[in-house]
């Protein structure tokens, strides 16, 4: 589960979307940028299971931005 979940806009006026975002997940810190289409680019690490913390990443997104 994602824990302390974080996110601002990458543009101070929103002219371009993207979205940087950083959460604790399996007690580690992670930090990525998250873009309109939905796509994860990773700052450092990759979490060990990408695929499900993706899943969960766009599942906040959809909730905090687009609702």
């Amino acid at each position: 589960m994602i824990q302390h979940f974080s996110f601002k806009p990458l543009f101070k006026h929103q002219q371009l979307p993207g979205w940087s975002v950083s959460f604790f997940y399996k007690q580690k810190h992670y930090e990525a940028i998250y873009e309109q289409d939905g796509t994860v680019k990773w700052v450092d690490q990759t979490p060990p299971d990408e695929d499900d913390v993706k899943k969960m990443i766009h599942e906040l997104m959809l909730f905090h931005v687009y609702d």
